[in-house]
């Protein structure tokens, strides 16, 4: 018998090796995965070790020598048939090489040089997992799916209590309702929450069932108790000078000029103007203009220190209103600058105004801001130019300030009226127009 190792790349290529040299009638004894190469047992080549063999009365195979063979005589025993499984080799020119792909199905049936290539790779790589090895990595994805499993009925237990979680504290319809117009009125969500549990737990204390009229009454009592004060909204008859300051563009000159209007005419007092707007164009003509249909006088000043001569000339006058410039007042230097400004002789108020159609946080950054001077009261302008008042109930809310005025047109003196909150409070809760 003849044996042979090759080591090679590939079954296809060992095959064809042992087709040229041991002929057809060759068999596979062994194949085993080896490396070669590298340093130090790392970074070898992954080659394919083959062990086959013909039988010695076989024909000869063609003599041409192939590489990285290596032909090893063996002698078999007197009066014995040859074995093909496992041939004995030398152990000093050969020594054996452990199976440890090759199962021994495989090995105790040598496998025809001659059969397919495809199938006798296909064959040995069938058999190389035994069924321990199936169930050792069986075993693990059974874990893990398991897991999986507790997780989802975690989660799934979770999402249950979420859920009567938030049934427990879904509002009535009716109560629904008021809350989805307060939202779309942009009434502050924190706001709007504390309204309705605060609802609620009246609702609960009364033990009484809820309805549309009930709802309604008691919203809007919350609402009313928001706006409550006991200051009043007009100019007092005692104030001696009216300070009107807020940004730029919300109608300060033109609502000084109706409030002007209603003291002289209404109230007959004399009345007179100082302005420092003197950054804008043509806003000392446009209270100029005023004055003159108002015969009343004006100051100009434009710092500080013209002041006290300005308060001089209007010594006479019974209430005066200064009109200040609308800045960026996120600069701190014009707040100083300002701040500067508001120095008065006698009773004076600040009032604050603001404009209906810029968004809440706009409004909430200037009211931040001003409320470093001493804010009496705030006024709305250009109430006709929208129709979401959520904006005031947030500010009275969060800064404490007192409704004064609003206007709702260019009209002077004709536009403007005192801050009614039960009128704004119904306009919160309405039906939405369709």
């Amino acid at each position: 018998m003849r044996v042979k190792r090759y080591v090679v790349d590939s079954m296809p290529d060992a095959l064809q090796k042992i087709r040229t040299d041991l002929g057809k009638d060759a068999v596979i004894l062994n194949t085993k995965e080896i490396r070669t190469g590298g340093f130090m047992g790392m970074f070898g080549k992954k080659k394919i070790e083959v062990i086959a063999a013909i039988d010695g009365t076989a024909g000869k195979a063609p003599q041409a020598p192939p590489r990285m063979v290596a032909e090893i005589p063996v002698q078999p025993k007197p009066q014995q048939a040859p074995v093909l499984t496992k041939p004995p080799v030398h152990q000093s020119d050969f020594p054996e090489v452990p199976d440890v792909l090759v199962p021994a199905a495989v090995r105790s049936e040598p496998v025809p040089v001659h059969a397919r290539p495809e199938k006798v790779s296909t064959l040995v790589q069938q058999q190389a997992y035994s069924p321990s090895s199936v169930h050792a990595t069986a075993r693990p994805a059974a874990v893990k799916d398991e897991q999986m499993m507790d997780e989802l009925k975690q989660l799934k237990d979770m999402m249950k209590k979420l859920t009567q979680a938030a049934d427990e504290h879904k509002l009535p319809e009716a109560l629904q309702k008021l809350e989805q117009r307060l939202y779309d009125q942009e009434v502050n969500p924190t706001l709007v929450r504390q309204i309705m549990d605060e609802v609620m737990a009246d609702f609960e204390l009364a033990d009484e069932p809820v309805t549309e009229e009930s709802a309604h009454q008691l919203v809007r009592n919350k609402l009313g108790q928001i706006f409550q004060s006991d200051q009043s909204k007009h100019i007092s008859a005692q104030t001696r000078v009216v300070h009107f300051v807020g940004p730029t563009g919300v109608g300060k000159t033109t609502t000084i000029a109706k409030l002007a209007a209603e003291q002289v005419l209404k109230y007959h007092r004399k009345v007179g103007f100082i302005t420092s707007d003197t950054y804008r164009i043509a806003a000392i003509e446009q209270l100029k203009t005023y004055a003159t249909i108002l015969n009343v006088p004006i100051e100009v000043v434009f710092s500080p220190q013209d002041l006290t001569k300005a308060f001089q000339n209007l010594s006479e006058c019974d209430i005066i209103f200064m009109d200040t410039a609308g800045r960026n007042f996120r600069n701190e230097m014009y707040v100083s600058e300002l701040n500067s400004l508001l120095r008065t002789q006698g009773n004076s108020e600040t009032i604050l105004v603001l404009s209906l159609t810029t968004k809440y946080r706009d409004l909430r950054a200037i009211t931040n801001n001003f409320s470093k001077f001493k804010l009496d009261k705030v006024l709305f302008t250009k109430m006709d130019e929208t129709d979401s008042y959520g904006a005031i109930l947030n500010v009275v809310h969060e800064f404490s300030l007192q409704l004064s005025y609003v206007t709702m047109g260019q009209s002077v003196p004709d536009d403007i009226a005192e801050m009614n909150e039960w009128q704004i409070i119904d306009l919160l809760l309405e039906e939405p127009r369709t």
